[in-house]
């Protein structure tokens, strides 16, 4: 039976078209004036405000005892009043996406920054015309599935020299150089201090990397990551090929704080050869698991003892970068990525960006991994099974398809149209300054004219002084809401999330909290990403895995990772070995270095992820699902449904 507070949420207003309060504001809601105070005042009191006026003196021990979705929202609202400062969020969200109205979707599982609304794929939609039938000589085309979207240009996956490509550009379409420019423009980096790729994703971009930096002279590769990452992996295994010395810094128990010392004595540690870098210092802003943020001045120790320094932006929030002082740390390497559209397919591409004066001190390498952005051809070739995830290219690469059949390898939702131009000029203006050999004026001059028009409105490419440029709706919308804004409103949500978890616990055991939380809690400047676990009454995890696919069945999107390099002072050894476990990696016996089996030692976790247009509902939703399991009998209930429903068992 479904939880009251679950179906109230559930009965929101699912138009879009005017959101309630539960869903934000339509308007700013008249505030009680308060005496300003400085920042420092704000910051000190903020988190014992938190914890002291939400839900104050209680704890909830069942389901049925949580207070509705209005209820909780009033008192949110009076905690933090700034929230209603944050309303055009709201009427962004009702007005250019009403499919997660529509759906009743809750997605805290997006990582990165999306390019596009979803409003212009749906007008993209209308517009679209099915592509022409296979000839006769071809074989039949699959159909595609009813709730396909036609994509507006697609990726296709090129093998080349990363120093070449950065040093001299290549052939570059314009629609390459229209997207280069707005996303440098979004991230605020010059295109007179750094190149940039286009990656298939962040892994790519890593290991791209990783096969392109000279370990051979600057030997050493120091990360700083909490969890288990795919890219890094891909990384220290190709650093590792060449002879890197790799090194990582680790965390406190229990709140997963850089352990300094440690820290600083390998970032300061003397080196033999001093005319040459010490080698590879891999920052992330802040964890994109547990929402830690950790200092920047980090990049400055790094840089001041002679590391190259690459930033994974990847993590960091829409308009982070705009706090980050790019023009003061000026990083060597610095890698973001981008989703096409917020609630739909998280498909998309990496960018790696390599300071120009860096660039001459790569190596010669020729590596798979980057990509260019196509005009959408032979769109039902390959179908939505491609959705540009880090398993893709292998994926491709199995099936043994040609070059001209990845064309639409990656179907990519960017919306493509212009209004009426000469297509001579267009080229002109776009192609790059230097030209490969084999494709003539004349072919790149009907390459634009394919762009131009494979759509007929003019409402997303246009012409301003002889430059193309190309709407990125989102992008837009969040360059207009700003920093402040947008990380007023996730701090609010994050925090509210954070302490509305701790209030929940078990009945008749002592209050056992249902909720353990890896990382920060409740926090001024922590980040919009929650880490955590679910025990039961007796004290045993609920596994990862179980919780996401119950959370799918409540339409609730949730990730797991694993968090690992802990350090457990002698305060806490005796929980050492109940905290950690070991990940199983490769076949058995396998033989591993000593730094693999030591990072094989962790955590698995929950995750989640408050992106800019999540909002009060999303967070209530996830509070209200995840009171369920105070119910003892709710993850049995939850197996014997799948079973009977001849869905795969999840063991626990």
């Amino acid at each position: 039976m479904q939880p009251r507070c679950l179906k109230e949420v559930s009965q929101a207003c699912l138009s879009g078209c005017c959101p309630s309060p539960i869903l934000g504001f339509s308007e700013p809601l008249n505030k009680i004036s308060k005496p300003r105070s400085t920042s420092a005042t704000c910051r000190q009191n903020f988190a014992k405000t938190t914890t002291s006026s939400i839900f104050p003196n209680t704890h909830f021990t069942n389901p049925e005892s949580l207070p509705s979705l209005q209820e909780s929202f009033n008192g949110f609202i009076k905690v933090y009043p700034q929230y209603s400062d944050t309303y055009q969020v709201d009427q962004t969200r009702a007005q250019e996406y009403n499919h997660l109205a529509i759906s009743n979707h809750t997605c805290l599982d997006y990582i990165g920054i999306g390019l596009f609304s979803y409003a212009q794929l749906q007008k993209h939609d209308s517009e679209k015309q099915i592509p022409p039938s296979a000839s006769a000589s071809s074989p039949p085309l699959p159909s595609p599935p009813q709730n396909m979207h036609l994509p507006f240009f697609s990726v296709s996956y090129k093998t080349g020299n990363l120093k070449t490509q950065l040093l001299h550009g290549g052939q570059e379409s314009a629609l390459e150089s229209a997207m280069k420019k707005r996303i440098m423009r979004f991230l605020n980096v010059s295109e007179n201090d750094y190149s940039m790729v286009f990656t298939a994703n962040r892994t790519s971009a890593f290991k791209l990397l990783a096969e392109s930096y000279p370990f051979k002279t600057s030997r050493k590769l120091l990360t700083v990551y909490d969890y288990e990452s795919e890219a890094v992996e891909a990384m220290i295994n190709s650093s590792e090929k060449k002879g890197a010395q790799v090194m990582s810094a680790e965390f406190s128990w229990p709140r997963l704080r850089i352990q300094s010392a440690k820290l600083r004595k390998m970032v300061e540690m003397k080196s033999k050869r001093k005319k040459t870098k010490r080698g590879l210092f891999v920052f992330p802003l802040h964890s994109r698991m547990t929402g830690a943020r950790y200092p920047y001045s980090w990049m400055n120790i790094a840089n001041e003892n002679g590391w190259h320094i690459l930033i994974d932006a990847c993590a960091l929030g829409p308009k982070d970068m705009d706090s980050f002082g790019l023009s003061l740390i000026r990083p060597d390497f610095l890698i973001c990525s981008f989703y096409k559209i917020f609630g739909e397919n998280p498909s998309g591409f990496g960018c790696l960006f390599v300071k120009k004066s860096t660039v001459p001190l790569l190596e010669d390498s020729v590596s798979a991994g980057m990509v260019s952005l196509v005009p959408a051809k032979k769109t039902f070739r390959l179908l939505d099974e491609f959705s540009g995830t880090d398993s893709d290219f292998e994926h491709r690469s199995k099936l043994g398809l040609q070059e001209d059949e990845l064309d639409s390898s990656n179907s990519f939702s960017g919306p493509i149209s212009s209004q009426t131009m000469h297509s001579g000029r267009v080229e002109q203006g776009e192609t790059s300054e230097s030209q490969t050999t084999g494709t003539t004026a004349k072919q790149e001059a009907s390459k634009t004219s394919e762009i131009v028009e494979s759509g007929k409105s003019a409402e997303v490419m246009r012409q301003e002084n002889g430059i193309l440029e190309i709407e990125c709706r989102g992008l837009d919308q969040v360059d207009s809401l700003g920093l402040t804004r947008i990380s007023n409103r996730a701090r609010c949500l994050i925090n509210w999330m954070v302490n509305a978890l701790l209030k929940l616990k078990h009945p008749n055991t002592g209050e056992i909290p249902l909720v353990r939380i890896y990382g920060p809690r409740v926090k001024f400047d922590r980040g919009p990403a929650l880490a955590f676990n679910l025990f039961d009454w007796k004290g045993e995890k609920v596994e990862a895995p179980l919780v996401q696919k119950l959370a799918d069945r409540s339409n609730i999107s949730l990730s797991y990772g694993f968090l690992h390099h802990i350090s457990f002072s002698d305060e806490y050894e005796e929980e050492k070995a109940t905290v950690l476990e070991k990940r199983v990696n490769g076949a058995k016996g396998t033989v591993t270095n000593k730094r693999k089996e030591k990072a094989g030692l962790g955590i698995t976790v929950v995750t989640v992820a408050l992106g800019v247009l999540a909002n009060f509902e999303d967070t209530y939703r996830f509070w209200a699902f995840i009171a369920q399991f105070l119910d003892a009998d709710f993850v049995e209930k939850a197996k014997w449904r799948y079973t009977a429903l001849n869905q795969k068992t999840v063991e626990v």
